[in-house]
């Protein structure tokens, strides 16, 4: 069992130049790496600059913001400061940190149906969840190949 733990949190290295420009499955690998990294980041930091909307709060079910301590506007630079570390996790080790961001967007999908009127981000949300899975498949994949290889 721990050895499975490690498994997954081990780091994975970026594939080589030469796995880029033939591998296909090296390449997704690499742009869903990318894309769950920085667009994590991006909206963790805009919970704190509010640039692309001027009111996260309004996506947070009263439901869970009845269990996180403080405001809502506290919860979304606790949600802020949660995607942030998402994005680098899945930098580092994106076998955990495709789990991680594709649970994240799981608690986002059951908030923006709680609230209601969000289901088109709701189901875009749910698009994103199953690449964050795609993510850590392919990365279990590319760890496996860079052992034998």
């Amino acid at each position: 069992m721990t050895g499975a733990v490690v498994g997954v949190l081990r780091p994975i290295p970026v594939p080589k130049p030469d796995a880029l420009r033939r591998d296909p499955a090296a390449q997704a690998f690499m742009l869903l790496r990318v894309a769950f990294t920085v667009a994590p980041i991006l909206f963790g930091l805009d919970k704190f600059a509010e640039v692309l909307t001027d009111d996260w709060t309004k996506y947070l079910a009263t439901e869970f913001n009845d269990l996180i301590p403080g405001s809502a506007q506290d919860a979304m630079y606790m949600v802020g400061a949660t995607e942030i570390v998402a994005g680098l996790v899945v930098l580092v080790a994106p076998r955990f940190g495709g789990l991680l961001v594709a649970a994240w967007l799981g608690g986002i999908i059951v908030s923006l149906l709680l609230v209601g009127g969000y289901g088109d981000i709701a189901l875009r949300d749910f698009g994103l969840l199953l690449g964050a899975l795609t993510l850590s498949r392919l990365a279990t994949a590319y760890a496996a190949r860079e052992r034998v290889g």
